[in-house]
Formats: structure tokens, sequence, C-alpha cells
């Protein structure tokens, strides 16, 4: 009998995936390793020091920046989070209908439009509202991330709709619940995985976008990411690379849990 199709089992597929891992991971490490440069280099080593972590902390646009980019992305985040659950039980808990794929299709775009693409649409947008209300609020880059983020949102839910056994929902429904008490007992509990996946995704995607939010925020709204942009423009110090490790931890920590939950809702099924 032949054996199985393996490719971890072709030649040279060890070196290959070291390889790969080696050039995806060494300059995270190395950007860590210097986060912690004693000296002004940004580069060079000169010594073991916390202090950069110590001056980013307390540098005030730093600050300043780190919160507008977690309440942007926890308000875009939550905004689309709940735009997509019911976006995903329409498209899993019905008939396919003429139009379903072209609905499915435009839910997906924004994934496979070039950013920038969709930056310079909403720069237009926005420069012709701000001319027309003289309104220069957050309000522009939460509807900007909230409309960029729902796509994120939506892929882990409907994955998760699409393995859970809709029997439960029938039987909810032969048992009179109402259409609202079956989702709220029945439907919400199991897709409760899929809702926080998804959440988690879209808020790592708003709180490190630079494009869009370059592109539409207003005077005095940088968020951290556009911060860092600007200066690397000017200088590049250690700072800049401590901040970089944070965001780096706070990814790492973000996609465990993503992770946990994906294994859990599995568990679950």
């Amino acid at each position: 009998m032949a054996k199985k199709f393996s490719v971890t089992r072709q030649r040279g597929f060890n070196t290959i995936a070291l390889f790969t891992f080696f050039c995806l991971y060494a300059p995270l490490l190395i950007l860590v390793i210097l986060a912690f440069n004693a000296g002004l280099s940004s580069a060079d080593w000169q010594g073991f020091s916390t202090r950069w972590f110590w001056s980013a902390m307390e540098n005030p646009q730093v600050v300043d920046a780190s919160i507008l980019s977690l309440q942007l992305a926890l308000t875009a985040a939550l905004i689309s989070t709940a735009v997509a659950i019911p976006a995903a039980i329409a498209m899993t808990r019905t008939a396919r209908y003429k139009g379903w794929m072209f609905q499915y299709a435009l839910i997906s775009l924004p994934l496979m439009v070039p950013e920038i693409v969709t930056a310079v649409a909403l720069l237009i947008v926005v420069a012709a509202i701000k001319s027309w209300t003289g309104y220069i609020g957050l309000g522009y880059l939460i509807i900007a991330h909230t409309a960029f983020c729902i796509p994120f949102a939506y892929l882990p839910i409907r994955a998760r709709l699409e393995t859970m056994d809709i029997n439960l929902e029938a039987a909810a429904s032969d048992l009179y619940a109402r259409p609202f008490e079956a989702f709220l007992h029945i439907t919400l509990p199991q897709l409760l995985p899929g809702v926080l996946a998804g959440f988690m995704l879209a808020f790592v995607i708003s709180l490190d976008d630079v494009v869009i939010t370059e592109f539409v925020k207003s005077p005095g709204q940088d968020t951290l990411p556009t911060y860092m942009l600007g200066q690397l423009r000017r200088t590049v110090t250690p700072e800049i690379n401590a901040i970089s490790a944070i965001f780096l931890l706070l990814s790492i920590m973000v996609v465990t849990v993503f992770f946990i939950l994906q294994s859990s809702g599995r568990r679950q099924q």
C-alpha cells in the first residue's frame, strides 16, 4: 500500500521551516533585546537598562496616544462585533437566496481591497463631511476603524456558527421559545468563544492600524502607531523599541487567549 503523502516527510522541509521561522522571529527578538539598550542608539548594544520603558511610560505624548489607541480599538471592536453577530447569523441560519454570494463577497471585500485604497476613499469622504459640517472629532476614526474591522470580527463568528449543532436551536423552537429567547439561551452561549475571538481580532486590527488612521485623523488625534511613525521620521531612539516590545507582548497575550478560546470551542463541539 502506498504511503499517504505528507509534506513534512519531504526532503528539506525541516530546513525550509526553520529558515522561515528564523526570518520571521529573529527581527522581533533583536527588537526586544535592543529595547533594553542602555545607550541612545537604537541599533548598537551599549549595555542593559530598562530606562526606555520608564521613559515611554513617563512621556505624556506616549500616554495620550496609548489611551486614544485603546479607546478607539475598544469602541471599534465592540461596534464591529455587535454588527458582525447578526450578519453572521443571517448568512448561516437562512437558506441560500438570490444575491447570497454577493452579500458574502460584500462583507469580505475589505479583506481583499488594499488598505491604501480604502484609506484614500475614506479621506475623500471625510474631507467632504468636514467641510460641510465643521466637525473634526473622533467619530470619523471610530466609523473608519469599525467598517474596516467588521470582516475580521465576522469570520470567527461565522466559523463558529457553521460548526454549531442547529438541532438545539430547532428544539428550543419546538418548545415554544421565541426567536430572541432561543438566541439568548441557546445560540449565544455556544457562540461566545467565536464572539470573543472576533472581538479580540478586531481589537488588535484596530489597535495597530496605521494607514487608515494616518489618512482619516484630525490634528491632535495621534494613536500610538501614528505617533511611532512620526518619531521614526525624526529621530530613532530605543524608546521606540520599548514601545514596540510592549505592543508585541500585548499581541502575544491576545493571540494566546484567541487560541485558547478556539480550542475551548472545538472541545465543546
